[in-house]
């Protein structure tokens, strides 16, 4: 009920703040939105309706009569009128407060604009605390361009009840948006389907405060179940770029969005389980990731010194059902990377998806070592997945959850007992499980 409040006020605010108050504020067609965070810079992002010069002002909380000035960046329709605009006179663990100007005019968002960067602890003390927001499966509904019956997107204020639990970013695990017929065969249609979905105004005032970080699925890499076949993959990492401010792409350096970022004591690996995939009815040598990501992937794992090692995949790892598009459509290369990361004796590794309009934890174990975790944490507005899930032999019980939902990870402690705890929490942010981590245990 709190939550349903929230959303209300905060739409009525965001419908006020959108109307042509002036032309400035009558440009913006989505946005602002705090991308990646470090030490000393943080990325911003934003989306005018046509061709103007953007940029943000920002200043330190504890000194908010000293500005700082992005530099000024012209968006254009050949770029989808998106800009990325680079706070770099920043310093490490402040809170910052920031304004949007279009045409060198303040444009005023009824709703609270910060960001954050990362602190320096290093040597200096334990880790500090974080938390932060999964979520996979994101539909907003267009009836002109939807298949007939039922709405198939809502619940759109799950992206108010995710602001309340006051998370430092949030992780998109694929299927962020939904291209469609309409929309995956031209770079006009993928423009405006991003377009679309970035525009809700229920999700602008989660865009401007909470730093946002993503990896894609099928949805929003092309047609559904799409493979490395798909013949616009060129268009939609393009546009997946455009849209998104992940501090990295193309880590393989053949193509599409793999990646990794660090927050605190936590590493994450952003994968493409689509640029590289075989078409799922092939028969001989399929691969879903491909040699060259899971090696890099292997490789980037093994260097890591992070306590917890988030390896963030669209599509199910550890599920034992041999269906959809999960790991275990793929045989050999899932059990290459298993066993890989047990022969490498790999420690702290998690693997975060979604994909499957559910939510649940599956667990495996690995004789003389400790288990592998799975998080599927899905859908967040999409329409929820049918059945009880019973099928999957490694799944936790308690775990399983049919509803549209998102789950917060907390990471705590001292550095001697670091934890996380994990609770998933209905669209109108209700608690429906938790379950708790320890680093410890995944040695």
């Amino acid at each position: 009920m709190r939550a349903r409040l929230l959303y209300n006020l905060v739409l009525l605010l965001c419908i006020i703040g959108m109307r042509p108050l002036h032309a400035q504020t009558n440009m913006l067609q989505a946005g602002p939105m705090v991308g990646y965070a470090d030490m000393k810079e943080v990325m911003l992002w934003v989306q005018t309706r046509t061709e103007a010069e953007v940029k943000i002002m920002y200043w330190d909380k504890t000194a908010p009569k000293i500005k700082y000035n992005t530099t000024s960046v012209k968006t254009s329709k050949s770029l989808a009128f998106t800009a990325h605009l680079l706070a770099d006179k920043v310093q490490p663990g402040r809170q910052y407060g920031y304004e949007l100007y279009i045409n060198n005019k303040k444009v005023s968002r009824p709703y609270t604009l910060q960001f954050q960067t990362q602190e320096l602890w290093q040597f200096r003390k334990d880790a500090p605390n974080f938390r932060f927001v999964i979520g996979s499966c994101n539909y907003i509904n267009e009836p002109e361009a939807d298949r007939p019956g039922e709405a198939y997107g809502g619940d759109y204020q799950i992206f108010s009840s995710i602001l309340t639990q006051k998370p430092d970013f949030m992780l998109w695990l694929g299927d962020n948006t939904y291209l469609r017929e309409p929309d995956w065969n031209t770079r006009t249609g993928i423009f405006h389907r991003y377009t679309h979905t970035r525009s809700v105004p229920e999700m602008q005032p989660l865009l401007g405060s909470v730093h946002q970080y993503a990896i894609w699925d099928d949805h929003d890499y092309g047609s559904n179940d799409a493979d490395r076949s798909f013949s616009n993959k060129d268009i939609t990492t393009e546009t997946f770029k455009l849209f998104w401010a992940n501090p990295n792409y193309n880590l393989t350096g053949q193509g599409g969005i793999t990646g990794t970022f660090t927050w605190n004591d936590a590493q994450f690996f952003l994968l493409d389980d689509r640029y590289f995939r075989s078409p799922n009815n092939s028969t001989k040598n399929k691969v879903l990731l491909g040699k060259t990501q899971l090696d890099w992937l292997l490789d980037a794992l093994t260097s890591s010194k992070a306590n917890f090692k988030f390896v963030c995949i669209g599509g199910q790892v550890l599920n034992t059902v041999n269906a959809f598009e999960n790991y275990s459509t793929f045989p050999a290369e899932k059990q290459q990377l298993l066993t890989k990361i047990t022969a490498a004796k790999i420690p702290g590794v998690i693997f975060l998806d979604g994909d499957r309009h559910h939510t649940e934890l599956s667990r495996i174990t690995r004789r003389g070592t400790y288990p592998l975790y799975d998080l599927t944490v899905s859908p967040l507005t999409a329409s929820p997945a049918k059945g009880d899930g019973k099928a999957n032999k490694n799944q936790l019980p308690g775990t399983f959850y049919n509803q549209r939902n998102f789950a917060v990870l907390n990471v705590s402690g001292s550095t001697a007992e670091r934890l996380l705890t994990i609770t998933v929490y209905s669209s109108d942010a209700e608690p429906i499980w938790q379950q708790q981590i320890r680093a410890n245990d995944l040695k």
